[in-house]
């Protein structure tokens, strides 16, 4: 079967061709244009630009999509196109292409939640890897959510627990903004990080792990609090760490002190994703033996990624995070939720329209 997925919910508009047999789906095409370029002028996406890139790029990125998979709209057999959450006029864009372009050659049509979009990244046959198959616990973390499900199946997922604020990509983007890491920050504080850690522990193999007991760690002047709700729960709060680290950077600016900025990116990197790390093990520990998905842009974090595989290794358990590639948003996964939400029954109305809100996926 091949299935034509569109997303256009945040900066990156994206059409993808994949072909599913049974539970083995494969990526014939995965078309992306980065908006990044356009936004890191403004320091962060401006909706109404979003929304007005996607309209000049969505049709021909499908025809490229088609081209680079070798097929016409005429071998397609389902569309897939991302519903919500995100930014209305940017995934009204999407929806309204995508019903558009099924109706007009008579294709079914589903509708994809962009947070299970980006689980099903890890169903998708990378070279012969390991895929998810549910239950499973799923970490969906990019720089709109941070949460913790329980996947019954591939449609089917129970919320355990979620950030209460901030999601920790989008504290990344506005601490790094204040530290002179261009948008979106990701990448740049995740190699600034590594820096600071080398820097506390020079001689330790696993910098990261040495960085708890470093003197840069235990340094008052360099603190910041951890993100995990101490309640039992298994929420997050990321504002606290993000009031925090502006407060530590004003005070260097009063006192007319530099900023070590590579060991302030791994005290709050540690902290971040420590928080989150704990917050997986308690997961883990009430739901024993299931496998680790962990998905979304944040999923490229390497030292999120290193953290959770001590973690995994520790617990006995499965780790499964698609390649780099698939973490941001993409069209490949869309279209691989899709075939799911197809296989379950659920088809889109003509009268399919989007929404910016959650929903209880």
């Amino acid at each position: 079967m091949l299935i034509l997925g569109i997303e256009s919910s945040c900066d990156e508009t994206s059409a993808s061709v994949i072909e599913a047999d049974k539970d083995r789906i494969t990526v014939r095409s995965n078309a992306i244009f980065s908006q990044i370029g356009i936004h890191a002028l403004y320091g962060g996406v401006v909706p109404e630009i979003a929304s007005r890139a996607h309209a000049d790029t969505i049709s021909s990125l499908t025809y490229e999509a088609l081209r680079e998979a070798k097929c016409t709209i005429k071998d397609i057999e389902l569309v897939a196109v991302t519903s919500n959450p995100g930014l209305i006029g940017a995934l009204l864009v999407g929806v309204n292409f995508a019903k558009s372009l099924a109706f007009s050659n008579n294709i079914p049509l589903v509708a994809v939640d962009h947070i299970k979009g980006h689980i099903a990244a890890s169903y998708i046959d990378t070279d012969g890897g390991e895929t998810a198959v549910p239950p499973f616990i799923a970490l969906a973390v990019s720089g709109g959510h941070t949460a913790i499900y329980l996947a019954e199946s591939r449609t089917r997922f129970s919320l355990l627990g979620s950030t209460r604020d901030d999601a920790m990509g989008e504290s990344f983007d506005k601490i790094g903004r204040m530290i002179g890491i261009p948008y979106p920050a990701g990448a740049g504080f995740d190699r600034l990080a590594e820096q600071g850690f080398r820097k506390a522990s020079p001689d330790a193999k696993d910098f990261y792990s040495a960085f708890a007991s470093s003197a840069a760690h235990r340094d008052p002047a360099m603190h910041l609090p951890s993100p995990a709700i101490k309640d039992g729960s298994l929420d997050l709060s990321f504002s606290g760490l993000k009031t925090a680290a502006i407060n530590l950077i004003h005070r260097f600016e009063q006192k007319g002190d530099e900023l070590p900025r590579e060991l302030f990116a791994a005290e709050y990197t540690y902290q971040a994703v420590e928080a989150v790390t704990e917050k997986i093990s308690d997961a883990m520990d009430r739901h024993p033996g299931l496998p680790l998905v962990v998905a979304g842009g944040v999923a490229a974090n390497s030292h999120l990624r290193h953290a959770l595989s001590l973690l995994a290794s520790k617990k006995n358990v499965k780790l499964i995070i698609p390649p780099v590639r698939l973490c941001g948003d993409n069209a490949a996964m869309i279209a691989a939720q899709g075939y799911y939400e197809y296989k379950d029954g659920h088809i889109a109305a003509s009268t399919l329209n989007a929404s910016a809100e959650d929903s209880a996926i």
